[in-house]
């Protein structure tokens, strides 16, 4: 049994290990040591200063995020979330626009499973099987089983500033915004309370650019696609 081994510190248990120099750093250099990144997640673009921007899509907790944008943004990241080892699924009412994404990833049941509007069933959500459930039903969707929960995020599109966008929104976790009119964005910037610059830049965005935001923070996002991405998805576009 290792006794505890008494110095000019306070005891410690076990043989005494080699000594060594402290490794310390001056105030001034902690910024050398931040690192861009600072989530695990799903990287869903690059900020301003060309960062990588990381989005936690997988949490133990449930999380709700509302995409006011265009199918090739969700695809693009429903296909980086099950690369991160998340199982994708869909729910969508054009299950022949996501095909393509079902046969790249392995088939059905693989990598991302398509569900007629409605027709969820339970998908039994864990620690090591974590869910994220892309709501592509278009601009009402309909209330059902898919909610968020412990490991299960919920990712609704939206194509444009519908009905039920607002209360969307308020309950969401986080929202993204891509391009739309000026009069969507007037009241995107109420609602989200966004201030006059970025509420203006909403209508001039381009294709692959969204805006993601809470009510207090916010960060516009580039996408930049991988050569897989492009070749699987096409150029980004803001519609479909």
């Amino acid at each position: 049994m290792s006794l505890p081994v008494r110095g000019r510190g306070r005891p410690v248990f076990g043989p005494a290990g080699p000594r060594r120099p402290r490794h310390t750093v001056r105030p001034d250099q902690l910024a050398s040591l931040a690192l861009p990144v600072g989530d695990d997640g799903v990287v869903i673009g690059v900020d301003g200063e060309g960062h990588p921007a990381v989005l936690g899509l997988i949490r133990p907790t449930p999380y709700d995020v509302t995409l006011i944008g265009g199918l090739w943004t969700a695809q693009v990241l429903a296909l980086r979330a099950a690369a991160t080892g998340a199982r994708i699924v869909v729910e969508t009412g054009r299950a022949a626009a996501w095909e393509q994404l079902v046969r790249a990833t392995g088939g059905d049941g693989c990598g991302i499973a398509l569900h007629e509007v409605g027709r969820v069933p339970p998908l039994g959500p864990s620690a090591g099987s974590p869910v994220v459930v892309v709501r592509d039903c278009g601009i009402r969707p309909p209330r059902g089983r898919v909610a968020s929960g412990p490991w299960q995020s919920v990712v609704t599109l939206l194509p444009y500033l519908s009905p039920v966008a607002p209360g969307l929104m308020e309950k969401s976790s986080l929202v993204g915004i891509q391009r739309v009119s000026p009069d969507e964005a007037a009241r995107i910037g109420r609602l989200m309370r966004l201030g006059p610059g970025e509420t203006r830049a909403l209508s001039t965005l381009t294709d692959g650019v969204t805006l993601w935001c809470t009510r207090r923070d916010r960060q516009f996002v580039m996408i930049r696609a991988t050569d897989a991405e492009s070749g699987l998805l096409g150029s980004a576009r803001r519609m479909d």
